[in-house]
């Protein structure tokens, strides 16, 4: 059961080993809402759309429905589970701009729940442990 911290509404900053999870678009092109903030601040890479850059990590929610973004999510969680020594702050990822909602989204992360490392919006945790 999840069992710490939500991940932040508003971050700023990033501690040594924490890693900010952000919806992009598979072109990698960062041009607004979290992408943006993870390109100017957090090291995400122009032109990658998908995986880890500096310290963010991508997850394309742009380019169809919820059942596209399904394997990336997946993906980010096999990859997190690889690396415990990082913590992965998500934000509420394909919530903003991509135009899908808390209830679309959130289901995606139901295995995440069990992985310590991975750090959920509070919105995310509270429909999956309904």
């Amino acid at each position: 059961m999840y069992n710490r911290a939500y991940t932040p509404e508003r971050i700023s900053e990033l501690g040594e080993n924490e890693i900010f999870v952000f919806g992009s678009n598979l072109s990698g092109s960062h041009g607004g809402g979290a992408a943006w903030l993870a390109y100017k601040r957090f090291g995400a890479i122009w032109g990658q759309g998908v995986g880890l850059q500096g310290q963010s990590y991508g997850i394309p929610t742009m380019h169809g429905g919820v059942d596209v973004i399904r394997p990336y999510v997946d993906e980010f969680i096999a990859f997190a589970k690889q690396h415990p020594e990082l913590t992965f702050l998500v934000t509420k990822i394909g919530c903003g701009i991509a135009g899908f909602s808390v209830n679309e989204i959130a289901p995606l992360f139901g295995e995440a729940i069990d992985v310590e490392n991975i750090i959920l919006p509070q919105e995310f945790v509270e429909l999956l442990t309904r």
